[in-house]
């Protein structure tokens, strides 16, 4: 029986990864998760620079999910060359540096500095505000999306997955700017943009106003996003949102995605990326199904 998939010459030895800013870079899952059990290990976004994220509060629980305004923190790429990236690679797993930036200049830096280290593919985030256009991110505008791309690759050393927004009129759009770019794969859905009002003190929850949403409640619309791409473009989708059973990988499989991130899941149970990884395998016993690309994008 074969888990394996391929994307963009990467091969994962199953199809499940962990999805960026759920995970850290696996240092506080290390005791509950074997990580060599992992098809991959994505780690939480990396800048040019720390960032100190947003003001608190910053995560709200809502039915089916959670909101989070997190902002991006993190200690920027040098504490991540020193001191993430070593202990990663102790794992027999694929690394894939989840990248943030808020001018192209500052996603360049970063790609440039990881050309050289021992990481197996780049996520491209590219739902961060563009400072230069006001605000907009970059994934909304499908001319941004392709043009950042294209710099990207040409500074690249390793395939590049490009990380799509949900909250655009027509993913397929976004799907095929990236493709058009050079996009080696792509990776889907981002958070929901929501929020929460306290009726008691008639105040916003997060300080940010809004949030992403993201477990449980949008894995329909990850689902229908996900199946949408796979009829549009050509390269390897890599599905997330929502998951937290082996049946819920399944249906993004289905759908057309060759690999699945788990993330909201992670929160509340350390373990389900192996559970999942575990559920996967029984279902092709069961199934007596030999190879899980059999199942990629089965369902028309």
């Amino acid at each position: 029986m074969n888990l394996s998939v391929d994307i963009a010459g990467v091969t994962l030895k199953n199809p499940v990864m962990t999805a960026s800013g759920t995970f850290g870079s696996g240092m506080e899952y290390a005791d509950f998760v074997d990580l060599s059990a992992l098809g991959a290990v994505v780690t939480k976004g990396v800048a040019d620079v720390p960032w100190p994220g947003n003001p608190t509060p910053r995560v709200a629980e809502t039915y089916g999910g959670m909101l989070n305004a997190i902002g991006l923190q993190n200690p920027g790429i040098d504490v991540f060359l020193e001191r993430d990236l070593p202990f990663l690679n102790q794992f027999d797993t694929k690394v894939i540096v989840n990248v943030c930036g808020h001018s192209e200049e500052e996603y360049l830096r970063v790609v440039e500095r990881l050309a050289d280290a021992p990481v197996d593919m780049l996520e491209i985030n590219i739902s961060c505000p563009n400072v230069k256009a006001g605000g907009i991110t970059f994934g909304t505008d499908p001319v941004a999306t392709e043009r950042i791309t294209r710099e990207v690759k040409k500074r690249a050393a390793q395939p590049v997955i490009m990380k799509l927004t949900p909250n655009v009129t027509d993913i397929t759009v976004a799907a095929r700017a990236a493709e058009n770019g050079g996009a080696d794969a792509i990776s889907l859905i981002n958070t929901l943009t929501g929020m929460k009002i306290d009726v008691k003190t008639r105040s916003f929850v997060l300080a940010n106003k809004t949030g992403g949403l993201s477990g449980p409640a949008i894995k329909p619309v990850a689902v229908r996003m996900v199946y949408q791409c796979a009829q549009a473009v050509q390269i390897p989708i890599i599905g997330l949102g929502g998951i937290t059973t082996a049946e819920d990988a399944l249906e993004f499989i289905l759908a057309g995605a060759t690999a699945v991130a788990v993330g909201t899941a992670n929160f509340f149970n350390p373990r389900a990326t192996v559970e999942i990884i575990d559920g996967i395998a029984d279902y092709l016993q069961q199934n007596r199904i030999e190879d899980i690309r059999s199942l990629i994008g089965a369902v028309r």
